[in-house]
């Protein structure tokens, strides 16, 4: 009897065996969620302005926690839009994926069954815990709006909770000036936008050249950021509380008003658009516009805000690089000089998202893995650790709870080459940043357990540490501690308010599109022309034609269509 059992007996062993052996042999494609299988994903961020694996500390912080190593696969580096649709035509879009918005590559891709639905096999409710506790509605907005109110396909950025502007220290435009220079003047007052050129005007004169001999600008320009217009233009409307598009459809060839129901056409003849047009016509007039403006970059513009060329800024980010410690200790750098009638663009907290979206390939390796990543980057702990590295590096908590900057991130934050040591990484700071470039959290939301903001900048003991020369006499003049309290006090904020519609966000129909396309190649074209007008007869000249072409192109009705979108969808939200 038991020699008839013995052949079965050591076949059953046989096949435990060989069972056991190609489950603990499963390549990175096998990898069980929660296993310590190193797993290398392919993030497709259309964001990103880095291609490779991701190096340094942040690669330290998600391989220890959970054992995946980010090769990153960035669309701005390889063709664009092109690289987009061959990813789109290769029916396999990677594993992590970031959309630069949620219109039509991210709907065509949900139609293409590219994407991963995270109600299956539980996997949202069982590894994405973080994003139902901090980003509970952005989830039921990404349902409504693209699942059917099903399927969730993805989720937005920058998620929002409370009330009030979005940005941090400053606002996310300027004006921003030489403030040492303009102190020389004697601080004139501002009112209008223009009142800047006479200003700027003396302070090239008191500064004609920079500190490497090269001369200097009131205003230098870019070009390669521009889309159906000059997006430079644009902004002088987001200095009076205007934006393009309307915050949930496509922007084209309208500006509408943060939190009224009130839109303006691109060419309208009195509109903020060619009010900026105007503005930086008269400062070549003046000598105060580089000349380079039309054929630079942007990276050109910052070289030369950091050699000094430049004495206004657009975006008070953009100061950075010129107001190092070195010259901030000198009194030298840019501060927020506002004008009177100046109502100041924000975007608002909204706890639904941005148009910014993160999802999961369809074909992904180990989505369960991948999920809570995803997950951890919208908690708390993910959020702090992701932007500003690991705990106990660039930051910590004292005994009371509160955040504060160590000696070493004083000298790392936010983005310096300062070394980081082996045990955290090593390279540099600021190699090792997250290179894929989308957010999770707003930075102004509060950290439940520290009851300050996510954002370094805007801690107690940020505030109060050791102010250089230009932020302490700013303070002094301003009568503020940051930009935004500035802008708080005087009432000269415009902020958007949260709101929600079920409507998928709408792609502009392809033949309307196409004279989109035609109508913004003659509107940057001529924009460009009439800022380097010679005189005011040909600057009116160029106007005229450019309105003629448009029109003929069929301007007005790209305007009825955006405008009876956004009056079925946004305006009845703006209350």
């Amino acid at each position: 009897m038991k020699k008839r059992y013995q052949p079965v007996l050591l076949v059953l062993m046989c096949v435990i065996f060989i069972f056991t052996s190609a489950c603990s042999s499963k390549d990175n494609d096998g990898a069980e969620a929660g296993d310590s299988t190193k797993l290398t994903i392919d993030v497709f961020s259309m964001l990103a302005n880095y291609a490779g694996e991701q190096p340094g500390w942040f690669a330290k912080l998600v391989e220890d926690k959970f054992d995946l190593k980010l090769n990153i696969i960035s669309s701005n580096l390889a063709g664009g839009q092109q690289k987009i649709a061959t990813m789109m035509a290769s029916g396999d879009l990677g594993d992590l994926v970031v959309f630069g918005t949620n219109g039509k590559d991210y709907q065509d891709a949900i139609k293409a069954g590219l994407l991963l639905d995270w109600t299956q096999d539980g996997l949202l409710d069982t590894h994405g815990q973080g994003l139902l506790k901090y980003a509970p509605e952005a989830i039921e907005a990404n349902k409504t709006q693209f699942g059917g109110g099903t399927s969730v396909y993805g989720v937005g950025f920058d998620v929002g909770t409370g009330e009030g502007p979005s940005e941090g220290v400053t606002m996310s435009y300027g004006p921003n000036l030489r403030w040492d220079l303009y102190q020389k003047l004697g601080s004139p007052k501002i009112k209008t936008l223009n009142d800047y050129l006479p200003v700027l005007k003396k302070m090239q004169e008191l500064e004609p050249k920079s500190e490497s001999g090269r001369p200097t600008y009131g205003i230098s320009l870019w070009s390669d950021w521009d889309s159906n217009y000059m997006t430079l233009a644009k902004v002088i409307a987001q200095f009076h509380g205007y934006n393009e598009g309307d915050g949930l459809n496509p922007a084209g060839l309208t500006l509408t008003h943060q939190n009224k129901n009130e839109w303006q056409g691109i060419l309208d003849e009195d509109g903020y658009y060619l009010q900026g047009l105007k503005f930086y016509y008269d400062a070549n007039q003046l000598g105060l516009l580089d000349p380079d403006s039309l054929t630079q970059k942007f990276s050109d513009v910052s070289n030369k805000v950091k050699d000094g060329q430049v004495l206004f800024s657009h975006f008070p980010w953009v100061d950075n690089v010129y107001n190092t410690s070195e010259r901030t200790a000198e009194g030298k750098g840019f501060a927020l000089v506002p004008f009177e009638e100046e109502k100041i663009t924000s975007y608002g907290m909204s706890p639904y998202g941005g148009n910014r979206i993160w999802a999961i390939g369809s074909k992904a390796k180990n989505p369960e893995r991948i999920m809570e990543f995803l997950s951890w980057l919208y908690s708390p702990e993910g959020v702090m650790e992701s932007n500003y590295g690991p705990k106990g590096l660039a930051w910590d908590i004292d005994d009371q709870g509160k955040p504060f900057v160590t000696e070493y991130g004083w000298k790392a934050l936010p983005a310096s080459s300062e070394p980081v040591p082996a045990e955290y990484g090593g390279g540099t700071f600021k190699d090792g940043m997250n290179q894929i470039n989308n957010t999770t959290l707003k930075l102004t939301n509060i950290h439940p357990e520290t009851g300050e903001p996510y954002d370094y900048n805007l801690w107690n003991s940020t505030l109060n540490h050791d102010p250089d020369p230009v932020t302490q006499s700013w303070r002094e003049a301003m009568g503020a501690t940051t930009a935004k309290e500035y802008f708080l006090n005087n009432d000269m904020i415009e902020v958007s308010k949260p709101f929600f519609t079920t409507e998928t966000p709408a792609t502009t129909p392809a033949q309307l599109q196409q004279k989109l396309d035609g109508i913004g190649k003659i509107i940057k074209e001529y924009s460009w022309k009439m800022i380097f007008a010679k005189n005011e007869a040909e600057y009116n000249s160029l106007k005229e034609e450019m309105m003629t072409k448009s029109k003929g192109l069929g301007y007005d009705e790209v305007i009825q269509y955006e405008v009876e979108l956004a009056e079925r969808t946004v305006f009845p939200h703006k209350k």
